[in-house]
């Protein structure tokens, strides 16, 4: 490409230029990434209920005897959380002994929480991808460099060699950016579905402990 033109090109056209057919890899990676973050995001924020408002009113139906209005009110809140919760109730409404309502509890959460972790896991796999697709742009460039210094007149080595070391920087620098975020956000998104696990747990741990204790007052 002429070298006027690449002038003129802003910091990140000018980069893809000088980084080589890699750029293009690492900004594949980079878009995988960015979809991924938005869409976990959305979904988690989805499947999120306020917990505290959630377990007040269910376990104030359920001393009160009322599980069918229990269920109803899990039913218009779907999310990991209700739906366990439900799966618990409707084993109680049916007056089954309490180890079935907690295996009907335990069965949910195996269901729900796949949903919670999605594509998650992939953030790092892209995290890593986004690194070693740097470190491939940085030998490509620095082996082209050496080549082209060692076919290169006196007058052009510096030249040759300044290009193939920006070719190897602007990959390791965009390659370290995928990186940093897609690990970032695969440890934020991590913490946040062990929280919503642990929360699942013990909610459904105090929802057996509380149907146990007010048996007698549950209404067919």
């Amino acid at each position: 490409m002429n070298p006027t033109a690449v002038e003129n090109m802003n910091f990140i056209q000018r980069a893809f230029v000088e980084g080589g057919f890699v750029m293009y890899v690492i900004a594949i990676f980079f878009v995988l990434t960015v979809f991924l973050v938005i869409e976990r995001f959305l979904k988690l924020r989805s499947l999120t209920v306020d917990k505290k408002e959630f377990t007040d009113q269910i376990f104030r139906m359920v001393v009160a005897g009322d599980l069918r209005q229990a269920i109803s009110f899990c039913d218009s809140r779907p999310a990991p959380l209700t739906n366990t919760v439900k799966a618990g109730l409707i084993q109680a409404m049916n007056r089954r002994p309490d180890e079935e309502v907690q295996v009907a509890m335990d069965a949910a959460v195996m269901r729900e929480m796949p949903k919670v972790e999605g594509w998650t896991s992939f953030l790092a796999v892209f995290g890593n991808l986004g690194v070693l697709s740097g470190l491939l742009g940085t030998i490509i460039g620095m082996v082209g460099s050496f080549r082209a210094v060692a076919e290169a007149d006196a007058a052009t080595k510096a030249v040759e060699l300044s290009k193939g070391i920006s070719h190897a920087l602007n990959c390791t620098a965009f390659g370290l950016i995928v990186a940093i975020l897609a690990i970032l956000s695969y440890g934020l998104f991590q913490h946040r579905i062990q929280k919503t696990e642990n929360e699942v747990v013990e909610t459904s741990m105090s929802l057996l402990n509380l149907i146990t204790a007010n048996r007698e007052k549950m209404k067919d």
